[in-house]
């Protein structure tokens, strides 16, 4: 009477979205591995430099409290 359900795939626009589309060139042997590992190659490029990114912030010294003083001499 109604015909055929229509079913929706996909998952729709994100209620906030926390990604930025971007472009990136990568290396060919780099790109392949990530896809020779399966489905999920973007999330694994986005973690890989999640943890480089924290690495790199973790190494950084940590700033002071007292000000540094510039000799005026």
């Amino acid at each position: 009477m109604l015909g055929a359900p229509v079913l929706k795939r996909g998952r729709g626009p994100q209620a906030t979205p926390t990604k930025v589309l971007t472009s990136v060139r990568l290396d060919a042997d780099i790109l392949e591995f990530f896809k020779s590992k399966g489905a999920g190659y973007q999330s694994r490029i986005n973690a890989a430099l999640r943890l480089e990114v924290e690495r790199n912030l973790s190494a950084r010294p940590r700033a002071t409290s007292r000000k540094r003083v510039a000799a005026s001499l």
